[in-house]
């Protein structure tokens, strides 16, 4: 029986459900796979020492979330071309003495737009957070078509060079920065932040600003229901909570660990079920 040690590296980890899904799913195809948490602050050192020690411990690879998705990429060997183009890795694969970074954040958004909320207009997005998971979401707009997006984050350098970044990529005029008030004409809003998460409550906008003819996603999925995507249903928007983007792209991830080809709809499942467990608990 094959077998795999995998690890997640991040901030305040505990709640992840990347362990039980992960797992789950080696079991069903019946591979032995441990997947451990490496949660930085409780290890309370770099992200260098982290990716150090999990090499020297024989991990097989290692998922990579907030706030690590940058800070990874320059004690890694090699990119996919994602990865690169994206300027961030969700997915580190140790092989042959090496690490790849891999992201596999993109594809699992589109899919899970592509699902949750298939026919909604893209012409105008508005996203908001410049991050890893925000470059990841916005190459994924900009593939799927959205004609203009308007990256709003709190650090503006942070938001002008991910524009930059999409402008060079896309072409000039996909991409620009803008406030809070771009959601106002906007055909959606994609919240792409730490905000909303059990350890960041709150919401990332004034509810004033949302509207029935305004789609909603966001990538938080602990809670499911955030603040935002709470106002937003009371406002009458169509909404897309962060389950599906995280089970579509920890799929891909158990892929590239393992060269096996997961049950994406068996991981959705199984995803749901552990969500009605940790509503119970709530």
């Amino acid at each position: 029986m094959a077998s795999y040690l995998i690890g997640l590296v991040g901030s305040g980890i505990g709640p992840s459900a990347s362990p039980a899904l992960h797992e789950r799913e080696a079991g069903e195809l019946g591979l032995r796979y441990v997947y451990r948490l490496l949660d930085l602050d409780v290890l309370r050192r770099p992200v260098a020492d982290v990716l150090a020690a999990a090499r020297l411990a024989g991990f097989d690879g290692l998922n990579v979330t907030h706030p690590a998705k940058q800070l990874v990429l320059k004690h890694l060997d090699e990119l996919s071309p994602e990865a690169a183009a994206l300027g961030a890795v969700n997915t580190v694969v140790f092989r042959d003495g090496r690490a790849v970074g891999h992201n596999t954040d993109a594809t699992g958004f589109a899919r899970s737009l592509g699902r949750g909320l298939p026919d909604v207009p893209l012409d105008d997005v508005v996203l908001l957070g410049a991050g890893g998971a925000g470059a990841a979401v916005a190459h994924a707009l900009l593939s799927l078509g959205t004609g203009r997006l308007t990256i709003h984050d709190v650090d503006r350098e942070r938001s002008g060079k991910l524009a930059e970044a999409l402008r060079r990529r896309f072409g000039a005029g996909r991409a620009e920065t803008g406030g809070l008030e771009a959601v106002r004409r906007a055909d959606g809003l994609v919240h792409a932040t730490p905000t909303g998460m059990a350890a960041h409550p709150g919401s990332p906008l004034p509810a004033e600003l949302l509207r029935p003819d305004l789609w909603v996603a966001d990538i938080v999925y602990r809670p499911l229901e955030t603040a935002l995507l709470a106002a937003a249903r009371a406002r009458g928007c169509r909404v897309l909570d962060g389950g599906g983007m995280v089970v579509l792209q920890a799929a891909e991830s158990f892929r590239l660990f393992t060269g096996v080809d997961p049950d994406p709809a068996r991981m959705l499942r199984h995803f749901d079920t552990l969500e009605g467990k940790a509503a119970r608990a709530a």
